[in-house]
């Protein structure tokens, strides 16, 4: 398998091109997935190379996939319809990513409670300490229950300010990816 990425203009607009050259068509799909042709996996490096390519291109600049295969190879691309099934894999990647989301959502609501319920008790027990005789002591223990109370807002803080934003792309980026045109050429029997 060999590929290739570029953008030329297409009706207007820039479009990033992203080639494959295959020297069967067997070699696109995850051999050990019994799944219907449909519904196949792609290849982890062909995946691999698309996303990337991909990813390294604006998400509003369209993308088109063209896969360049041996002249006897054509009529089974064509029938059993390479471009849905291409398609319909990235829409699953899609779906997948957006499950991943929601998980992470519902964990951080879930972490965002333990969370404020550790910081009132700890801020709680911080007013208690005031009544403390002593003052070394007492301050020690308010300033540790203080930054301790804080520290478990850690976590539902980095899930809500910064860990669901490469979720979030990963779904634009498969969605995007879900709808791209798959063309399908007979290769240059010279280009090998």
């Amino acid at each position: 398998m060999t590929h290739d990425a570029s953008t030329a203009p297409v009706n207007g607009s820039t479009v990033l091109t992203i080639e494959l050259r295959l020297s069967r068509l067997q070699q696109l799909f995850n051999s050990f997935d019994p799944s219907p042709f449909h519904e196949k996996d792609l290849d982890w490096e062909a995946e691999e190379y698309i996303v990337g390519s991909a990813n390294e291109s604006p998400l509003p600049r369209p993308v088109r996939l063209i896969v360049h295969l041996p002249a006897e190879q054509l009529p089974r691309a064509e029938t059993l319809g390479l471009e849905k099934a291409v398609q319909n894999y990235f829409a699953y990647r899609r779906t997948e990513a957006r499950r991943r989301m929601r998980f992470q959502f519902r964990e951080g609501r879930a972490a965002l409670a333990i969370g404020l319920a550790f910081l009132v008790a700890c801020m709680s027990i911080r007013q208690l300490t005031f009544l403390i005789p002593g003052d070394a002591v007492a301050r020690v223990l308010q300033e540790g229950l203080l930054i301790l109370g804080w520290v478990a807002m850690w976590r539902p803080l980095q899930i809500f300010l910064y860990d669901w934003w490469p979720i979030r792309h990963q779904v634009r980026l498969h969605d995007k990816l879900a709808r791209m045109p798959v063309e399908v050429r007979a290769a240059d029997p010279r280009a090998t």
